[in-house]
């Protein structure tokens, strides 16, 4: 019995970016196209197999634990981005703010897709979900610089707006104009999740 089931839903890559360093924040560089490997894209700044935990996994492991990598790639939604911009005060949100990997338009309340969901393009390569991805301030500060006074409204205008992290489970090419399927897994919701997050930040 298939363990993921492909869908109807496809986005289109609009964007593809590249972050080489943090020393002057979080701002990726445009890319038109990636060949990516086990490693994400290779010499990005969140590639790798493995990487040290950080805040966001610091409940399962302590700070600078070597784990292994599933946010070798932030995938954002076109369509999420218009919305953040809206509550920002922004025409257009420039996805190199973000410091995203890839943005997709075409998959209504993408940041909520399910986790271990898989999006592949028509040439196989194939990045599964990890998690919807968190807010933090970077962004913002890179906002900033570009529009002063209005980079501390991105946190809140991107709650669950945020898009997810990916990792590569097939490597290959991707390139702007892609069409990418999404697969999600055959299992319904786990019965307890709403109790887990009662009286929780979500």
């Amino acid at each position: 019995m298939p363990a993921l089931l492909p869908t109807d839903h496809f986005a289109r890559v609009t964007w593809l970016g590249f972050v080489r360093t943090q020393e002057d924040g979080v701002r990726s560089e445009p890319l038109q196209e990636v060949d990516v490997t086990w490693e994400g894209a290779p010499g990005e700044l969140h590639g790798g197999r493995t990487r040290a935990s950080c805040v966001r996994v610091t409940d399962q492991h302590e700070k600078g634990t070597e784990i292994a990598n599933v946010r070798q790639f932030s995938v954002l939604s076109a369509e999420e981005l218009a919305e953040i911009g809206k509550e920002v005060g922004i025409d257009s949100v420039n996805p190199a703010w973000l410091g995203a990997s890839i943005v997709l338009e075409g998959i209504d309340d993408f940041t909520h897709i399910p986790p271990s969901s898989r999006l592949q393009n028509e040439q196989g390569t194939t990045l599964v979900v990890d998690m919807e991805n968190r807010p933090c301030i970077w962004p913002g500060k890179e906002i900033e610089k570009d529009h002063a006074g209005l980079g501390k409204l991105f946190k809140p205008a991107a709650r669950h707006r945020r898009g997810v992290t990916a990792w590569v489970e097939r490597p290959g090419p991707l390139k702007i104009g892609d069409k990418m399927r999404l697969h999600v897994p055959d299992q319904r919701p786990w019965k307890h999740h709403a109790e887990c997050l009662t009286g929780k930040a979500y």
